[in-house]
């Protein structure tokens, strides 16, 4: 099995098998991201990616997997009985795989109709993770991210009545400075608007091979500070509710690491946002944080 260009994955599918059924994202002009930049979205024949599947169940080490994690940023791409079918082929060849989940994003979703989002809920696609990255349409509009908070918002609600579990993720700073705020509100709503299964929180970070390095390099972006990130995400949670979803602001590129449950451990969450504020609790440096 043969993998082409670098591998991106959640990191709850650390353990899962990578199975590469798109090649890039079908959207790749985030101006936050510097993902897939070097490949161009194209979905992979059908027979390839099977292929790939015999391949692991031929080998010692298929036994070692229990999920399939279908790669690359947009995999739900795929027309329906394609998916359905790779589905079918995974189940009989792996039978002790025990999910299949993928990425998907507004425009993947919003190509499928509801009895086709039923169907591959019903075939073996368990979850989907979908990046809202902002509630704010002014965010979203200046990061290319080709889609707007309602479109955003109706995919992830459509994910959920079709019966397929929900991971939205968010970054924290997206909005700027100056768009702090707003953008935190916003995103809040969003997420309660949503009530995804799994919420993920990140923290922006410029590491020079995103297209809005250059902006801030020119000096037109200035993310928060410390005390600007800490501050927005006390805000965003103290404006989300979204009563079940296991949220999660604990990757790497995180100054803080905090998990709970909404809506049970909000009052906890800002409390350890709040102590932390006041510089009583310990952050991560900032040469821990790397991607």
């Amino acid at each position: 099995m043969e993998y082409e260009g670098r591998v991106f994955r959640p990191p709850s599918e650390a353990r899962s098998l990578i199975l590469q059924s798109t090649i890039g994202c079908s959207q790749n002009r985030c101006r936050f991201c510097s993902m897939y930049k070097e490949k161009k979205f194209r979905i992979r024949p059908l027979r390839d990616v099977m292929a790939d599947v015999d391949d692991v169940a031929a080998s010692p080490w298929a036994r070692h997997y229990r999920r399939v994690f279908l790669a690359d940023g947009d995999a739900l791409m795929r027309k329906t009985d394609e998916q359905l079918a790779l589905f079918d082929h995974i189940a009989k060849r792996m039978p002790h795989m025990e999910r299949i989940t993928s990425y998907a994003s507004p425009a993947s979703i919003a190509a499928k109709s509801d009895d086709e989002l039923k169907a591959l809920a019903m075939g073996g696609l368990e979850m989907v993770y979908m990046g809202l990255e902002s509630g704010s349409d002014k965010v979203l509009s200046y990061m290319n991210k080709g889609a707007t908070a309602a479109e955003i918002i109706r995919a992830g609600q459509r994910v959920r009545e079709a019966g397929i579990a929900l991971s939205v993720t968010a970054i924290i700073g997206l909005g700027g400075r100056e768009g702090s705020e707003e953008h935190a509100i916003k995103t809040g709503e969003a997420l309660s608007a949503m009530k995804a299964d799994y919420i993920g929180l990140l923290t922006l970070m410029l590491e020079g091979e995103e297209p809005l390095y250059e902006d801030f390099r020119a000096g037109r972006f200035a993310p928060p500070d410390l005390g600007g990130f800490l501050k927005e995400l006390h805000i965003l949670i103290s404006h989300t509710d979204s009563e079940g979803s296991v949220l999660r602001a604990n990757h790497a590129s995180n100054y803080i690491n905090l998990k709970g449950t909404l809506n049970a451990d909000k009052p906890r969450l800002l409390l350890e946002l709040e102590t932390a504020m006041a510089g009583k609790s310990r952050l991560k440096e900032e040469w821990m944080r790397l991607l």
